[in-house]
């Protein structure tokens, strides 16, 4: 090593600096890895700015940033060709910590061009190194200087330096981390390579860290084969020109696909993108896709990724991304997001704040033009993003006011209708006694069929509401529509959901009535089961068994979480049973002559209810097949 030139301290307000970072500005130790190559790439971006700007005139050369390790030495060295240092600045920008190199910078050259885009954190990123080496040392030599003007930095993680000059051929710096005996993981081809892929796959300067080999033609044999031979060339592990760094202008839809594979190589394709461009009042580009969602849609989170400037920092966005939109795949980048981001941050800075209510105004814009321009083709899509759509009008008030013109409701019969529309198709024909008017809907067409087809005779129209979030979509709904009542097919008989003028006139007596009630009763021996004798029409079922409209939807809710009702989900199932007093099976049951018939008619009439819903199983139902062999041998 160089005679030391000097000694010192580096000028910082505690003596305990170290400690505080590792513990708490950097809970992951490998993003030191990150803060480095960042560091180097910004001194490399520098370099390319000056040059632009005419302050530069030698070759730039090969700027190609480079990472490599030593497992015998233990060490790992990040290696750019960029601005430099002096040994002046050095103890400026390393030692002081107060100072920023990227403020002089900024200031120095603000008028000539937009300086934004290379703002430099050499700072304290820069001691992130100390979280996995117990010494550090810095060889730099500024562009403006010879090879013997180079200068060399070390320091042992206390507040103790030693400056001492050096000797480099290239301008640029080196960082060389002596790794300590805690984090020699990280001397590992493999891991360094999974770090440098997770936060710098798409830096926007070559990044080098070792070689591989690969098999280029080599001309033609005798026959006119082509040959090859094998060579050995530099590893780049990054994208410098990732796709939302482009113009949507110069993309066309395989680039997006293409790149979509690239980020996820497993998955569908995606239904759609958008492509996110916006300089003011903040900076954010990225591509958002609409991917094809499951129903265990809980496992789909976590996709989109957060980059700033290209730098990876987290797919953990919750407060940068809509919760509602958290379904969605791709990136998002900003300049205004800092690396070093913590939940209290983004859910209090305003340009976080005003990213989110941009990323909603744009995706309803997306889906409100797609309506408008291919209805048909929406309708086709309609079942695969309806889930996203659903859950921002559960979630958010002004999603719903961009929403509601392309929100979609399905019928049984696979037509689909806008809010508006679907109202002015049932507002004359399906209301209650009080006016109100009722949609119904079915959240299983197969296991309630019956229902359907009762609601279908008397011409009234069933929605399909089945989806992971209707239970709370319909919540929702409700609430927004007025005088409206939104009501399973199955929750009451037909005629009790929708008011008809004529009445139904029973062919019972009073006491007809109630000896039946205590038959079934009886027959039935179930206190969740709750009898009502019903004057309905002769042609509907003799006995209907139905779940309340509030009960069932607070089930349904507490099953996928919220509502307010999560002690729902362990309740009993309660019914009633819904007796059809005019139907010819049920007037047999009043004039049987014996209890045990009437019991053994109640009972049969009561399991072919249940079986109309797929509610009788196990020795239920083998016992109402024996019964009904009996009545007819």
């Amino acid at each position: 090593m160089a005679e030391v030139q000097e000694k010192g301290t580096i000028s910082i307000n505690t003596e305990n600096i170290f400690p505080i970072i590792k513990k708490f500005l950097y809970s992951d130790h490998e993003i030191f890895l990150r803060e480095l190559v960042s560091n180097a790439v910004d001194a490399t971006q520098k370099l390319k700015k000056l040059a632009s700007l005419g302050e530069y005139s030698e070759e730039l050369g090969d700027l190609k940033i480079e990472v490599s390790f030593d497992k015998k030495k233990k060490t790992i060295t990040v290696s750019d060709k960029g601005i430099g240092m002096t040994a002046d600045e050095i103890k400026k920008y390393i030692n002081q910590i107060a100072f920023s190199g990227a403020t002089e910078f900024i200031e120095k050259f603000k008028d000539k061009t937009d300086a934004k885009d290379i703002i430099g954190k050499f700072g304290l990123g820069f001691y992130s190194a100390f979280m996995v080496a117990d010494k550090v040392e810095l060889i730099s030599r500024s562009y403006t200087a010879g090879e013997k003007e180079a200068a060399r930095w070390e320091c042992d993680g206390s507040t103790e330096f030693e400056l001492s000059p050096a000797v480099k051929k290239q301008r640029g710096t080196d960082v060389i981390l002596h790794i300590n005996n805690d984090s020699e993981e990280f001397l590992d081809e493999w891991r360094l390579k999974g770090i440098l892929e997770k936060y710098c796959k798409f830096l926007p300067v070559e990044i080098k860290f070792g070689t591989k080999e690969e098999s280029i033609e080599d001309g033609e044999d005798k026959d006119g084969k082509k040959k090859y031979k094998t060579v050995t060339v530099d590893r780049i592990i990054n994208n410098t020109q990732p796709l939302w760094a482009k113009s949507p202008a110069d993309l066309k839809d395989e680039d997006y696909l293409k790149f979509y594979k690239e980020l996820y190589p497993f998955s569908e394709d995606p239904l759609f993108w958008i492509h996110l461009n916006v300089d003011y009042p903040f900076t954010l580009t990225g591509v958002l896709y609409f991917p094809k969602v499951k129903n265990d849609f809980e496992l789909q989170k976590n996709k989109i990724q957060l980059y700033s400037r290209q730098v990876f920092i987290t797919d953990e966005v919750k407060d940068v991304v809509p919760d509602f939109l958290m379904l969605l795949h791709g990136v998002l980048d900003s300049p205004d997001i800092p690396l070093n981001v913590s939940r209290s941050y983004l859910q209090s800075d305003s340009n976080v704040k005003k990213i989110s209510q941009h990323i909603t105004k744009k995706v309803a814009d997306k889906l409100q033009e797609m309506f408008k321009k291919d209805r048909t083709d929406f309708e086709k899509k309609w079942d695969d993003i309806n889930i996203f759509v659903k859950y921002g009008i559960i979630s958010d008030e002004k999603f719903y006011d961009r929403a509601k013109e392309f929100t979609l409701l399905k019928n049984t019969e696979g037509k689909y209708f806008t809010l508006d529309e679907y109202k002015d198709k049932v507002k004359e024909i399906q209301k209650d006694k009080d006016k109100q008017v009722i949609y119904l809907y079915t959240t299983d067409a197969g296991k309630q069929d019956s229902f359907i087809q009762a609601a279908r005779n008397k011409a009234y129209d069933v929605l399909v509401l089945d989806g992971i979030l209707d239970s709370h979509f319909i919540n929702a709904l409700e609430q927004k529509l007025d005088k409206t009542h939104i009501k399973r097919v199955d929750s009451d008989p037909i005629d009790k959901l929708i008011h008809k003028d004529e009445k139904t006139e029973s062919v019972l007596s009073s006491e007809e009535q109630e000896q039946l009630k205590g038959v079934f009763e009886k027959a039935i021996n179930n206190k969740n089961m709750t009898v009502v004798v019903e004057p309905m029409s002769p042609d509907e079922f003799p006995v209907v068994i139905t779940m309340s409209e509030f009960m069932r939807r607070m089930k349904d809710m507490a099953k996928v979480g919220g509502g307010g009702y999560p002690f729902m989900g362990s309740m009993p199932d309660a019914y009633s049973v819904a007796v059809n007093g005019n139907h010819a099976l049920i007037q047999r049951i009043v004039k049987a002559g014996s209890e045990d018939e009437k019991l053994k008619l109640a009972k049969q009439a009561f399991d072919l209810a249940l079986l109309s819903q797929n509610m009788l199983t196990g020795p239920d139902l083998t016992r109402f097949i024996k019964r009904s062999l009996e009545f007819v041998s």
